[in-house]
């Protein structure tokens, strides 16, 4: 695992709930929790894998943290720099530090513009007017990502999927960022490309010392990018740890059935499945106590009462389950 002098970005208390209108006069009738008390920390230079099933808060995480949507309420601190207390032209600024590549490599690019400009698009917006060196530029970070210069003149339609995600990594590199959120880049590929991309993102991390989140659903691809890894379900962070440590022995039972799934290569293998029961609740009313009580094989009457707090039960690895509260309590005395 990397070790990094310090936290690059900082997530307390963070919250994000949508409005659920209904009736004649579209009132509003509730609220998706769709992120709900949410607190973590990435360090300089690392990649933090986020995972979860669909639905559970991964990538509104990621875009509250960038504020391409805003936060209902918590501080995201970059760098130290409250992002979320910042004004229009103050956030501007520090677009320049921090970019995102979609899920999507084609419906995130302009089918109308050629790739030169796409990419060439937030120079001209964070003041490099100067045509020939925007061109430069681009080129230059096109040859980066693994493209030809000759690309600069053609239209996302003329690409491969695994291309057009490059011209995405491109367009986020491009301002020389430090951190950037990944936003599930490789689940639109094929697996054969997948690889590729995964090796481009680590060579460029290395090579710009990038500080990454990594938001996926592939719990294969994130064994292999991530230093850490934080769990989440419904809107929560359920378990935190370094990489090695917690594929070598998650301690929340969420955890524990995620990791169950996972294929051993190897035929002569099997693995003892963990087989969930019922649906995941609805975000919009979730269970009260821990959330996922309801499916939970090792719940307690307490996990029905009360939320559980996010503890740290080893050095680094914190769970939120009250399976290992009093491990916590007698480990900080």
């Amino acid at each position: 695992m990397k070790q990094a002098a310090e936290n690059l970005i900082e997530v307390n208390h963070l919250f994000k709930y949508f409005p659920v209108h209904g009736g004649v006069l579209r009132r509003v009738q509730g609220w998706v929790k769709a992120v709900d008390d949410v607190s973590f920390t990435i360090r300089v230079g690392e990649t933090l894998g986020l995972v979860g099933e669909s639905g559970c808060g991964k990538t509104t995480i990621g875009r509250s943290i960038l504020r391409l949507i805003e936060p209902t309420r918590g501080q995201v601190l970059f760098d130290g720099q409250d992002l979320v207390a910042m004004k229009a032209k103050e956030l501007k600024a520090m677009r320049r530090k921090m970019q995102i590549i979609f899920q999507d490599p084609y419906s995130s690019l302009d089918p109308r513009a050629q790739i030169g400009t796409i990419i060439g698009e937030a120079l001209q917006v964070h003041g490099v007017r100067d045509a020939a060196e925007r061109q430069e530029r681009v080129m230059e970070i096109l040859t980066k990502v693994g493209l030809a210069e000759d690309h600069i003149r053609r239209y996302p339609h003329e690409f491969s999927g695994g291309q057009r995600q490059r011209i995405g990594i491109a367009r986020a590199l491009v301002l020389r960022p430090s951190f950037i959120v990944c936003d599930e880049p490789v689940s639109a590929l094929d697996v054969s490309i997948q690889s590729q991309v995964l090796n481009l993102l680590r060579a460029l991390q290395r090579e710009f010392g990038l500080t990454y989140l990594f938001i996926a659903h592939n719990l294969q691809v994130v064994e292999h990018i991530s230093d850490r890894v934080a769990v989440m379900y419904l809107g929560k962070i359920v378990e935190t740890a370094d990489r090695i440590e917690l594929y070598r022995s998650p301690l929340h039972p969420y955890t524990q059935a995620l990791m169950s799934a996972i294929p051993i290569p190897d035929p002569t293998l099997e693995r003892k499945r963990i087989i969930l029961e019922g649906d995941v609740p609805s975000p919009v009313d979730p269970p009260p106590g821990c959330r996922f009580h309801p499916r939970c094989p090792s719940a307690m009457d307490i996990c029905a009462q009360q939320e559980p707090a996010l503890v740290e039960v080893e050095p680094d690895h914190h769970v939120a389950c009250y399976l290992f509260h009093d491990v916590s309590t007698q480990g900080t005395g």
